[in-house]
């Protein structure tokens, strides 16, 4: 599959919830368009030295969220590629006016239900450590899904393969990004 050069000239910034498949899918999605791939959790935990888990239990989830602005800021900076961040990063307003000045955002939004399947088989989350995650992840999205909103691209993170998910995301950059007719 061509790539058209359109796709590649800004950095696209995944946003959703945990579990929305941003970095598994983001992942696949750097690889079709021939981009980098980075993911602010591992790149805030190279910065500081330290796991996220560890951040948010030693030092709270305020100090992580600035740490994590702080990375994107600098990651934003760098020539385009796919970037997942993490699911709370959006949810600033100096965060979210950096993403909308110098990438593209694509939220990946799904089903509370779909995503507590997803979160369920991992219990590295610090935001539903001990606690119950549909509830965990109904209360964060009646929250964040209004911000989420704000993204430049809705596209629904479904049951469905990694392949498709890419697929999905790339025809939805496609419609946003190239000028009709001009589509290869």
């Amino acid at each position: 599959m061509s790539v058209e050069p359109a796709l590649r000239r800004k950095t696209i910034a995944l946003v959703g919830l945990m579990g929305a498949g941003k970095s598994s899918v983001g992942r696949r999605l750097a690889q079709a368009l021939n981009l980098p791939f980075r993911d602010t959790d591992e790149e805030v935990e190279r910065a500081a030295g330290r796991s996220v888990n560890d951040i948010f239990a030693e030092l709270g989830e305020q100090a992580f969220r600035a740490g994590e602005r702080r990375v994107i800021a600098r990651l934003l900076e760098d020539p385009p590629h796919v970037l997942a961040t993490g699911g709370g990063a959006f949810m600033s307003d100096e965060t979210r006016a950096l993403i909308k000045d110098k990438a593209i955002s694509v939220w990946l939004k799904a089903d509370v239900e779909v995503l507590a399947r997803r979160v369920g088989r991992k219990n590295d989350r610090p935001l539903l450590r001990g606690r119950n995650p549909v509830t965990t992840l109904r209360e964060l999205a009646e929250v964040r899904y209004p911000i989420y909103a704000q993204a430049d691209i809705t596209v629904d993170s479904i049951d469905t393969s990694h392949a498709a998910m890419v697929q999905a995301i790339i025809e939805a950059l496609r419609a946003r990004l190239v000028p009709e007719g001009t589509a290869s």
